[in-house]
């Protein structure tokens, strides 16, 4: 599976934007994707995943009510869209592809990455 991330950028506080992964390749086995994010001198975190046929979509708690993911099965993408977006959303933010737990609603992520797209929040 390959996965290109686009969208992200500099934003003032408040702020709003919208991070694309396009994917492609081999799904076998994938049944859900990710976003997650690192900021300097942090661990890489999930951010927010959701299945592919859209039975769930889950999110960390510091980003519930302000982002949305969602996806778009006939283009191969999934989206990130991001709004009231505050400094401490500062990272990097990365595109990937997992496996989804039903019995447990619960993320894992392969290790199917996109090279990240940076997103920067100003106060």
């Amino acid at each position: 599976v390959q996965l290109v991330e686009s969208g992200g950028g500099l934003v003032q506080a408040g702020g709003s934007l919208r991070l694309s992964c396009a994917a492609s390749g081999s799904t076998f086995s994938i049944n859900a994707m990710g976003w997650y994010r690192q900021a300097p001198g942090n661990q890489r975190e999930l951010v927010a995943f959701i299945t592919s046929g859209g039975e769930s979509t889950n999110y960390a708690d510091s980003v519930k009510g302000r982002f949305t993911i969602s996806g778009d099965n006939a283009k191969n993408t999934m989206y990130l869209q991001m709004s009231s977006l505050k400094p401490e959303d500062t990272a990097v933010y990365y595109c990937n592809a997992g496996f989804w737990d039903s019995d447990y609603d619960r993320y894992y992520g392969m290790d199917y990455w996109g090279k990240g797209t940076l997103v920067t929040v100003s106060s």
